[in-house]
């Protein structure tokens, strides 16, 4: 049984296997843009339809956030034509739409399709901290992590059915099967613990590229900490959340500003070389 689920596993990296630009981190994707982004793009339009009445469009508000969009989104168009990535680019339809909703949170659609609720707004408190979160949510979209959980999901599901095939005549099969389903279970919030991580630190190259002051995504999260105790939020242990805990987000996000800082400049001066 040990060996058809480790076989299985070796023959997904075998086919799949590609690097997130930038971290170098290597990731598994059997879901390509052509079968994700037609459904990404209709799921956001009936998301905007049955919220139409929550759309905020000229207040100050949306009119800064569609302009950090568009300058966070020119600047990861700058990285991806610049790196052999027209065709990706191009692929991009950015949309940047507020939502009058006190709920604390914002998502990137892939394919470049953004909301933001009103109830983040605070924590973001100005330009560079809408910039940070804009970053963050981008590069979810930049590094298709929607697309490497859909296919992690899959694998998943091949794993479990090996488990049940390899223990079916097993008196301890109900056993085998609980215990993977737990394991596979942790390991998939650990898998998007590491999505997070590497989308703030991607976000935080973006938002240099793009002019914005990196610093500020350390004061988000420490905003969003302060808001948490005031508002008497419980996070679970981090080894159990799908997000590293706000505490840990701010250690790494100062560590890693100097490097951000760095690759900002780089890919910028890269996109300038490669249009001239």
């Amino acid at each position: 049984m040990r060996k058809l689920i480790a076989l299985i596993t070796i023959s997904v990296f075998l086919v799949d296997c590609s690097t997130v630009p930038i971290t170098g981190r290597k990731r598994i994707n059997f879901v390509s843009d052509a079968q994700i982004l037609p459904t990404s793009f209709k799921q956001y339009d009936g998301f905007l339809k049955e919220n139409k009445s929550k759309i905020i469009t000229n207040t100050p508000q949306a009119k800064e956030l569609r302009a950090v969009g568009k300058n966070i989104a020119g600047a990861v168009d700058r990285f991806m034509r610049a790196n052999g990535m027209a065709k990706e680019a191009d692929a991009y339809k950015w949309e940047f739409n507020l939502i009058n909703d006190k709920t604390i949170n914002a998502w990137c659609m892939p394919g470049g399709k953004v909301v933001f609720y009103t109830g983040i707004m605070p924590i973001c408190k100005n330009t560079d901290g809408v910039a940070s979160v804009m970053g963050h949510e981008v590069a979810h979209a930049f590094a298709k992590h929607g697309q490497e959980r859909m296919s992690s999901a899959q694998i998943q599901q091949v794993g479990g059915a090996a488990v049940a095939l390899g223990t079916a005549k097993n008196k301890n099969s109900q056993l085998w099967n609980m215990a993977y389903g737990v394991g596979s279970q942790l390991g998939m919030l650990k898998f998007s613990r590491t999505h997070e991580t590497e989308a703030d630190k991607l976000g935080l190259v973006f938002m240099i590229m793009a002019g914005y002051n990196g610093e500020e995504a350390v004061n988000v999260w420490k905003r969003m900490s302060e808001d948490a105790k005031k508002s008497g939020r419980k996070a679970p242990p981090e080894f159990l959340s799908t997000h590293p805990s706000n505490e840990s987000r701010i250690v790494e996000l100062r560590n890693y500003l100097p490097e951000a800082k760095r690759l900002a400049a780089k890919f910028n001066s890269q996109a300038r070389a490669t249009k001239s």
